[in-house]
């Protein structure tokens, strides 16, 4: 757990450096080209070119393009139609689409996961809670876009590597597939979507795009999928809306946002408290078995 909750120190700033920096000024398209480019370029020299079956580096690929590549291109565009605290609060349903497809893969239906994961969720929603009205809904459903595909992508990845015939091979030597599936199909929509007039970052926006692809991406998902090996579903859907208040946090320490603090606290609360019932829905199911 300890990976979860190291990258979501670090994804924390990433909301607000898009929102803050990149959205509007830099062409989306452009943008996650540049960062997964960079994630893909640091992990080709740990890369298993010769040793590792085609029918797994294709499962990789397939997942690096659903859980970046096109999650990145919702995400991104989000940013156009909401602000940083909007986004993160529109990013509450994360929980439950992992929770069920999770329990879809392995062909199972796990009530009391649930239970928990929606007391997450009511605590991400107690947060941010304000009027939402229509000029919102484009926004909200492409939150909802990234949410599904990061929701798919690191159950599917979690799914795949707990392959007993996988346990031996170190995941770093498999994991540069993930992002060279991610940049495929980000070169395919900046070609068919970039907009080459907003193609000239400044020195500082260049910076963040570094920072966004090394760091935030290639370090961040390669620790993220790891730690998501590491725990079960239900952890790891709580563990998505800890990005919440985590995020929050950083957008009103470093860019003085307004938010409601008693909200925060109390939404806060509610998410670790649901943490702490998860475990003890999870002790009380292992001693019936």
């Amino acid at each position: 757990m300890i990976y979860l909750v190291i990258v979501t120190l670090v994804w924390a700033f990433s909301f607000s450096l898009i929102g803050e920096f990149l959205a509007g000024h830099v062409d989306s398209y452009f943008a996650v080209l540049i960062r997964v480019f960079l994630a893909s370029i640091i992990f080709v020299p740990f890369t298993d070119f010769k040793n590792i079956k085609n029918s797994l580096k294709l499962k990789i690929m397939g997942i690096g393009v659903v859980q970046i590549g096109l999650m990145y291109i919702f995400f991104y565009k989000s940013f156009l139609f909401l602000s940083v605290p909007e986004v993160l609060l529109f990013t509450i349903f994360t929980p439950l689409y992992i929770t069920l497809y999770y329990d879809f893969l392995q062909k199972r239906f796990t009530p009391l996961y649930i239970l928990s994961v929606s007391l997450a969720v009511l605590g991400a929603f107690v947060i941010r809670y304000q009027e939402i009205n229509s000029d919102f809904l484009f926004g909200f459903l492409l939150v909802q876009g990234a949410n599904i595909c990061f929701a798919i992508g690191q159950t599917s990845y979690k799914y795949i590597m707990e392959d007993k015939e996988l346990k031996n091979i170190p995941q770093y030597k498999i994991f540069g597939y993930f992002h060279f599936g991610a940049l495929t199909i980000s070169v395919i929509t900046f070609a068919m979507f970039g907009n080459f007039e907003k193609m000239s970052p400044s020195l500082f926006e260049w910076e963040i795009l570094f920072w966004l692809g090394i760091v935030a991406s290639g370090l961040g998902y390669y620790l993220w999928n790891k730690g998501a090996c590491q725990v079960d579903a239900g952890v790891l859907a709580i563990m998505n809306n800890v990005l919440v208040p985590a995020g929050l946090v950083v957008n009103i320490a470093i860019w003085g946002k307004e938010v409601n603090y008693l909200n925060l606290s109390i939404g806060g609360s509610l998410i670790m408290l649901s943490l702490i019932l998860h475990y003890m829905i999870m002790k009380k199911i292992d001693k019936q078995k």
